[in-house]
């Protein structure tokens, strides 16, 4: 039997995923369900209570693999960056959403029907995906019923360039842990979400970070560069330039841009340390 991280495997006490039957201890292994996220956002909470402390968010069209379903909570493993948590049942549905394009706008809206005056049926957050069967002028018809505005999205495949512009265009959106949108965003999950923009899968939380991405760069360079990433104990932010940082912080309690050297003597201040390292993509 090996240590393993709980919050990268789908193992407990009672029940664990049946690919791990000889790795972990659990009473019984399942091979788990195909199931993917039908609502805008949903918490991905630590235990299956409203009141139990959320680790991320799941975003629409979103796979995940189910493993245990009870009293109205799913404990399953997301897909993409493999967090494991328990989210609200009647948010999945069955099976992979077989995705063909990701929202590229902070926030597109489902319309049920192709009229930009029509009331919404939904407000899908950047990073959120989508089956598209059709598009017909500006909009495109999603698989799952109803239309959204063509130029909100790219293909799957495609990238766009400049990671930073896209952690910029959420300049302002306020802090919340666990958060993955406009409409609350942490400093891990503002750098998992503009990397994804460019093609680059980032885990979630930062230690995981730290650990996964970039070359490392001397704590003492005074070279830094668009796009480097600044890692403290427990929290990262994005350089915009040789000087500026950006990152979602609970000292403004948004998203903030401004000078590295502010940052760092706070954060220092308030007895956090000092930068624990720089990682250049």
């Amino acid at each position: 039997m090996i240590s393993y991280d709980p919050r990268l495997t789908p193992a407990r006490p009672d029940l664990a995923a049946e690919h791990l039957a000889d790795q972990v201890p659990a009473a019984r292994y399942v091979a788990g369900r195909a199931m993917h996220l039908a609502i805008e956002c949903a918490d991905l909470r630590r235990a299956p209570s409203r009141e139990a402390a959320i680790d991320t968010q799941v975003l629409y069209g979103e796979d995940v693999v189910l493993y245990d379903a009870r009293d109205g909570w799913g404990w399953v493993q997301l897909a993409g960056d493999r967090y494991v948590g328990y989210v609200a049942l009647d948010a999945l549905v069955e099976g992979d959403a077989q995705a063909t394009h990701r929202v590229t706008a902070n926030r597109t809206f489902i319309y049920p029907r192709p009229d930009i005056k029509a009331p919404i049926l939904a407000a899908l957050p950047l990073g959120a995906t989508v089956k598209l069967i059709d598009a017909d002028g500006n909009f495109g018809r999603l698989a799952s019923g109803g239309f959204v505005i063509a130029l909100h999205l790219l293909s799957i495949d495609e990238r766009i360039e400049d990671f930073v512009a896209v952690a910029e265009g959420l300049l302002g959106a306020p802090y919340l842990w666990g958060g993955k949108s406009c409409l609350g965003v942490d400093c891990s999950g503002l750098v998992q979400i503009a990397l994804a923009q460019a093609g680059i899968a980032a885990p979630r939380d930062t230690d995981l970070q730290q650990r996964a991405l970039g070359d490392p760069l001397p704590r003492a360079t005074s070279d830094l560069r668009r796009g480097d990433l600044i890692f403290w104990h427990g929290h990262v932010g994005i350089m915009r330039d040789p000087e500026t940082l950006l990152h979602a912080n609970a000292h403004h309690m948004l998203v903030a841009s401004e000078p590295l050297a502010t940052a760092r003597a706070r954060i220092c201040a308030k007895g956090v340390g000092d930068i624990v390292a720089i990682k250049r993509l």
